[in-house]
């Protein structure tokens, strides 16, 4: 028995009409340099993340998220917390292990626990300085405790 995809004859595809010049892309090449340009200046100008700040993290991670220590709980989901933006130099080791409520303020947290985003204000008047608990990380971690 043959297959119909036996007995069927391939062919490539072949237009029927021609493509007008030009037509694709509709700019031409300088043009789209200028483009590309643009669309690289509008992304995020953070730095990626290097293998030491990466290492660094994930010790901190292991730690658990510092607001629920200082409540006397362990909790090791956390999420990396910048203290001072992404963009700065050095801004990959002013981190913060926070979990998720600590981190990103949620309603329906049974606990009523404060993220630091939005109320940094409330969060730090509870669990103190943002660079503080940084220093209290460091000093679990056993490292040195930087001057800022």
């Amino acid at each position: 028995m043959a297959y119909a995809s036996e007995t069927m004859k391939r062919t490539a595809l072949t237009r029927k009409t021609p493509m007008k010049s030009g037509s694709w892309p509709h700019i031409d090449r300088k043009e789209a340099a200028a483009v590309a340009k643009v669309r690289r200046s509008l992304k995020s100008s953070q730095r990626t993340v290097t293998s030491a700040e990466r290492s660094f993290w994930d010790r901190l991670s292991a730690l658990g998220c510092i607001a629920c220590r200082i409540d006397g709980i362990l909790n090791t989901h956390v999420s990396i917390h910048h203290i001072d933006g992404r963009t700065k130099p050095g801004c990959h080791r002013l981190v913060l292990p926070l979990c998720a409520p600590h981190h990103q303020h949620d309603d329906t947290d049974p606990a009523g626990r404060i993220g630091v985003h939005p109320y940094k204000a409330q969060f730090e008047a509870r669990y103190g300085a943002q660079l503080d608990l940084l220093d209290q990380c460091m000093v679990l971690l056993g490292e040195e405790v930087a001057e800022l």
